[in-house]
């Protein structure tokens, strides 16, 4: 497959409120869109690693200059008959999964355009239906929380995640277990706590979890290992996890007992389904995680999520539940009454950006041609 045309976007588009965790609030979703071109075929992707460099040290900013100044001139005018023979010619590139993820998963869904195939196909997905958790920000006060946790409970989502972090810690979780003593919480932490806090641990420890995710430092794996020796519920890995090199020396460390995989943060799709089928054969549980994807790389994400080890509910949810104007015409929502999705049919890109939402959302546009 040659690629005969880059396009890259940065676009900013708005969020219904703003999403607030232990590292900041973020008002807007600012992402990058990669659309590769191949004769009369297109395949596009979405990568979204924030528009500060809070969550990991790529920021939007970054990566679409790196994307422009570095990756595109090694991709366009090139063949590439497999997704690693692409991370190959990047590879001498340290770093930056966010930006090569964007390229890698454009890849894949041109591929998908040109076989003609939904792209959980390509990935070797099998599951008929995916299940949606739901997830909840840093809240004004906890009435708020309350509220919106029992109006997620009586919609039928299955689990719960909640943002966690100073302040906003034992004093929100416990009133919050009491309220609701059988439903499923798990916690994100951001990395925002030491081992130092071990006393608080012990008393989240006593609230019967579904996991805690990603205490520590973001790309720690031995002092969370020393954590979970420590812990029964089950830590689980997001920032520390950014390829398979990562998951083989957590597994080896005993860091976890379950990962998160974000195509974004391991740098793409193919590295998501290496780190999953690492975790599968080691009896690790996984889970799709999110960013604050639009339609499209939330349906790229549900795609992914139909392999056989995402076995927790995911971080994909409907449009509607968190943006205000989205980028892609039809944009993904729950099919029915149920908190579930169901892969596409749809050969190649599943959810394409709206021309008329590009046009009004892009900041920034650039073409590389061979």
């Amino acid at each position: 497959m040659r690629i005969d045309r880059l396009e890259l976007y940065y676009v900013v588009f708005p969020l219904i409120y703003p999403w607030r965790t232990a590292y900041g609030a973020d008002p807007d979703v600012h992402t990058i869109l990669v659309k590769l071109i191949s004769g009369e075929f297109s395949g596009w992707g979405e990568t979204t690693p924030l528009y500060a460099p809070c969550y990991s040290p790529e920021s939007s900013v970054g990566v679409y200059q790196v994307v422009r100044e570095y990756l595109a001139p090694q991709v366009v005018g090139r063949d590439f008959q497999t997704a690693r023979d692409l991370l190959d010619r990047l590879k001498h590139f340290k770093g930056n999964p966010f930006a090569k993820a964007g390229i890698e998963i454009a890849w894949w869904m041109l591929k998908a355009s040109m076989d003609r195939v939904p792209l959980h196909r390509l990935l070797g997905g099998t599951r008929l239906v995916v299940d949606s958790g739901i997830a909840h920000g840093l809240k004004e006060n906890l009435d708020m929380l309350m509220e919106a946790i029992q109006k997620g409970i009586d919609a039928g989502y299955k689990r719960t995640k909640l943002k966690f972090a100073r302040g906003w810690g034992l004093e929100m979780l416990k009133p919050v277990r009491t309220n609701f003593p059988k439903h499923t919480f798990h916690i994100d932490c951001n990395s925002s706590f030491t081992l130092d806090d071990l006393a608080m641990f012990k008393e989240v420890d006593k609230l019967g979890l579904a996991m805690i995710e990603q205490p520590l430092f973001y790309d720690d794996l031995l002092e969370h290992a020393k954590l979970q020796k420590q812990l029964e519920t089950p830590i689980c890995l997001d920032e520390s996890i950014k390829s398979v090199r990562d998951l083989r020396l957590a597994l080896e460390l005993k860091s976890c007992r379950y990962v998160n995989i974000k195509p974004g943060r391991v740098g793409g799709l193919q590295s998501s389904i290496d780190i999953h089928n690492l975790a599968r054969d080691n009896g690790l549980p996984a889970w799709v995680g999110g960013m604050l994807e639009s339609s499209l790389g939330k349906g790229i994400n549900l795609e992914l999520a139909t392999l056989s080890n995402f076995v927790y509910p995911n971080d994909i949810g409907p449009s509607s539940r968190g943006i205000k104007e989205d980028l892609t015409d039809p944009v993904l929502e729950f099919p029915g009454k149920e908190k579930v999705f169901k892969p596409s049919t749809v050969p190649g890109t599943p959810y394409l950006p709206s021309q008329q939402k590009l046009d009004k959302f892009t900041k920034h546009r650039f073409i590389f041609e061979g």
